[in-house]
């Protein structure tokens, strides 16, 4: 494809992911489907194009004031600056004035020379506020790892085999490929090859999950013909990687408040080969189906609604899509959906919360409301947890009882999760 039509696609897309209206990645799924005749490559500049404008959008932006007239919309500019593809096949396609000036803004954005707080850490004020006071020094190098891709992890599938023999199939088809350093379960792949295509992927000896993600599942210690609710299921990651380690025995109930979530698991369900997961449409966290179960569940995990926060590196539109208020009202909603959750757990049972958030307000804080209002939960030692299921390093992922992982410390999408087991 030339370049000036790649470009021209390029501003298409960034126009629609800048609306906010969707999530980014609906909105990319939609534009592919929209123009099938792409190839991998262009899909790939595409999309990366797009996410690049999301990360650096404050800089961007800056840089974008600065083009001369005439050089087309501000979509066409901030394409440029993010144009995902080889410098050099860009400007054979793009007019003398464009190329001068692109030339500019790449010697600026290098050397950093002028630019604003703002313009280096792309983050709403608000957020970046919230985070330097959590943060201090790690304030920065946090930013940064925000504002990279994110690498892709797999979880394999222990009903179905192990990780070395899945590693080994998919390092034959010429992909690199590594154990993850804390999960025992987990892989991870350099590049964005079509996974989709090989068979360990289509027969589910592996899934897609980042290595935190699974490092939550771990902490339910789920066991052979337990009964254990994943309260949040939404598309059933979690909920699968907890039905593996119950070997397909027990019972699993999925709740979720969502039809549409819960039939996105149904596809994966079918792959994984497991048969003991129960998906579970609810109202509301206070379903009369909530209460027919209550002091029943040997574990219960809630993934709870969070600003998600901590997986920017996936999906860098959340930082411009959430507000302040958001976080505030997602904090009550927290409170309401733990406290529910919590009347599943039975005498001796255990109960997980977790976020794929980095804020205290939605992590430690409600942790330590729960755990004040409800003396009949005592908490556990994520390290201790750790330490028995032989996770190695697990201490490092601790800030004193909790689990708190960071993607610039850990190389995970960022989490936080609490543990307590019922008296």
């Amino acid at each position: 494809m030339h370049p000036q039509q790649l470009l021209e696609g390029c501003a298409e897309l960034v126009a629609l992911v800048m609306r906010f209206d969707h999530p980014a990645d609906s909105i990319i799924s939609r534009f592919f489907k929209e123009h099938r005749g792409l190839g991998q490559r262009e899909r790939a500049t595409l999309a990366e194009t797009a996410y690049r404008v999301l990360r650096h959008r404050s800089l961007y932006e800056l840089m974008a004031r600065s083009a001369p007239k005439g050089m087309g919309n501000v979509h066409r500019k901030l394409a440029m600056l993010a144009f995902a593809a080889p410098r050099d096949y860009l400007i054979g396609g793009i007019l003398p004035l464009e190329r001068a000036w692109l030339e500019t803004c790449d010697a600026q954005m290098q050397s950093g020379e002028g630019l604003l707080d703002l313009h280096k850490h792309n983050l709403p004020e608000w957020l970046a506020a919230l985070l330097k006071a959590q943060m201090g020094d790690q304030f920065w190098p946090l930013v940064k790892t925000l504002n990279e891709p994110a690498p892709l992890d797999l979880r394999v599938n222990i009903f179905k085999g192990n990780r070395d023999a899945a590693g080994k199939e998919i390092a034959q088809a010429a992909i690199k490929i590594e154990a993850t350093p804390f999960s025992p379960w987990g892989l991870r792949i350099h590049g964005k090859p079509a996974l989709n295509q090989l068979a360990v992927f289509k027969e589910g000896r592996v899934e897609v999950q980042d290595e935190g993600s699974q490092l939550l599942a771990l902490l339910t210690g789920a066991k052979r013909g337990e009964m254990v609710a994943d309260f949040c299921a939404g598309a059933g990651g979690k909920t699968l990687a907890l039905g593996a380690m119950m070997k397909n025995t027990g019972r699993l109930y999925a709740f979720d408040t969502s039809q549409k979530r819960l039939d996105g698991m149904k596809p994966r369900l079918a792959r994984s080969g497991l048969s003991n997961i129960h998906p579970v449409a609810i109202a509301h966290e206070r379903d009369e189906r909530i209460k027919r179960l209550a002091g029943k569940m040997d574990r219960v995990l809630v993934d709870a609604p969070c600003s998600g926060l901590g997986t920017l590196r996936r999906n860098p539109d959340l930082k411009w899509r959430q507000k302040e208020t958001d976080v505030a009202e997602l904090a009550v909603l927290q409170v309401k959906i733990l406290q529910s959750a919590s009347r599943l757990v039975k005498s001796g049972g255990r109960l997980v919360y977790a976020t794929c958030s980095l804020l205290q307000e939605e992590n430690e804080a409600i942790a330590q409301a729960f755990g004040a209002a409800n003396a009949d939960f005592v908490p556990m030692e994520v390290g201790e947890i750790f330490a028995v299921q032989k996770i190695e390093q697990g201490e490092t992922l601790c800030s004193g009882s909790y689990l708190r992982l960071w993607p610039q410390l850990h190389q995970t999408d960022g989490f936080f999760a609490a543990v307590w087991q019922r008296k």
